[in-house]
């Protein structure tokens, strides 16, 4: 009896070492700017190419503006990571898709609507939230320059096996309870720390019940828990997904394969977790690591061990957040930027008017979903309730580019890090669901979005 992830794993062992790791075999990897220039760079000393280069996929994502896309990037270091993964692809002839690509957009998004990701496949990049495609039954993790090098020349790493871990999610989700909260959930019971050197399977009800682009925000947020990455096995929702999407077979023998991809009955996990979908509710952050949340109606623990937290974020223990005033909203990154999300916040703000304390923006994962809203309408429903919808980038979920959240300001942000500094130098991050972003915005302090009407 195996598990999903032994069967993968094991599928991709190229050969076992002496010290107990094991090479293993990459079926996907994507590149971005900022971790690529050093790994061409050491492809260059040594006088070699990329293994396979078809298996490698490039787009520009971190540290683009997203705002005039088609002008010169203004800050000099993003102008230059930019500038070097064009000339680097252009020099091993990877395909690229770059500022104004029809196709380009943030790694974890165009993966998948691409069907580039497929269930089975192993994935990596130089980026810790690759655990997104483990959404699909993927075995994706984020890795080092120094790893992105190796397979560059190998399309192979050598890796030591990870411990599994099963969180299953019984029963049904509330009102106005998604994806985003439900992995916020899991976070503030297991801590930051709690899935440290798992690879962690989601099963359950709840679990299924979720369209691809939600299990794609639970798997993206497995990594900050410590796990090693995330993943659900693929059934008809995946297929029905994957099917629609260019690059994904549509055989029989492809989805015969697909459906096979589950965990057995009766196979073990190093450690396992239950929780019931009717316990989790609204979720927000108020802390500096993503395994500091609360349900939004709570009050912020006093913990002896969370001052620095607090007196950063320039909270008191046994606050609520409820009825807190926020002055930024940013509603992206590889983490809800899909137009499902998009979909939902649209909904909720027509006919609505931002607070006039708000400066809310909104920044699609790809062209592609861009391309959809302004298809839906969406772009000016958001326009008429105040909100601006920006071109595709990882925007202010990183202090990496242009989209920064001033000092001292909060912000509630459906990325995925509430780091100190994460969205720029003293900014204060609240990470919450799209939709209570969004009713943020509207009523110009955060909201409890169980007690609205849809």
């Amino acid at each position: 009896m195996k598990t999903l992830f032994d069967k993968i794993w094991n599928s991709h062992v190229v050969r076992e070492i002496p010290s107990g790791r094991e090479v293993i075999y990459i079926d996907r990897h994507f590149i971005h700017e900022v971790t690529s220039p050093q790994a061409f760079d050491g492809l260059k000393r040594r006088g070699i190419g990329l293994r396979h280069i078809s298996k490698t996929t490039a787009t520009a994502d971190h540290n683009v503006p997203t705002i005039n896309q088609h002008l010169p990037i203004k800050e000099a270091q993003s102008r230059e990571q930019v500038a070097k993964l064009y000339t680097n692809c252009e020099e091993f002839g990877v395909e690229l898709y770059g500022l104004g690509h029809e196709k380009q957009g943030i790694v974890h998004v165009i993966g998948p609507e691409l069907g580039l990701t497929k269930p089975g496949m192993t994935i990596v990049c130089g980026d810790s939230h690759t655990s997104t495609h483990g959404a699909f039954g993927c075995i994706a993790f984020g890795i080092g320059t120094s790893q992105v090098e190796q397979v560059m020349a190998t399309n192979c790493l050598i890796l030591t096996r990870p411990k599994t871990m099963r969180i299953t999610i019984n029963g049904n989700l509330g009102k106005n309870v998604f994806a985003k909260d439900i992995i916020l959930y899991i976070i503030s019971e297991l801590t930051a720390a709690g899935g440290t050197g798992y690879f962690v399977e989601y099963a359950g009800e709840a679990i299924r019940s979720l369209s691809m682009e939600a299990r794609m925000t639970i798997c993206n947020m497995s990594i900050e828990m410590g796990a090693r990455g995330g993943m659900i096995a693929p059934d008809q929702t995946t297929i029905d997904y994957l099917l629609k999407t260019p690059n994904a077979p549509k055989s029989e023998e492809a989805i015969a394969f697909w459906q096979s991809l589950k965990t057995d009955e009766g196979a073990t996990f190093d450690k396992e977790y239950t929780f019931e979908a009717s316990d989790i509710t609204p979720m927000i952050t108020y802390g500096t690591n993503p395994g500091m949340g609360i349900k939004i109606a709570a009050n912020v623990p006093t913990l002896a061990s969370g001052k620095k937290s607090l007196d950063y974020m320039g909270l008191q223990g046994g606050e609520q957040l409820l009825g807190k005033q926020v002055n930024y909203v940013f509603i992206g990154s590889c983490t809800n930027s899909r137009i499902e999300d998009l979909r939902l916040v649209a909904d909720y703000v027509k006919g609505k008017q931002k607070a006039d304390n708000v400066t809310a923006f909104v920044v699609p994962g790809s062209k592609k979903v861009e391309r959809q809203a302004q298809e839906e309408g969406i772009d000016k429903v958001l326009a008429a309730a105040g909100f601006e919808l920006r071109e595709p980038g990882c925007s202010a979920c990183l202090g990496m580019n242009e989209d920064k959240i001033p000092a001292g300001e909060y912000c509630v942000s459906t990325s995925n890090r509430n780091f100190e500094g994460r969205q720029g130098p003293g900014a204060r991050t609240f990470l919450a669901s799209p939709l209570t972003a969004a009713a943020t915005a509207i009523a110009g302090h955060i909201v409890d979005v169980s007690l609205i009407e849809n």
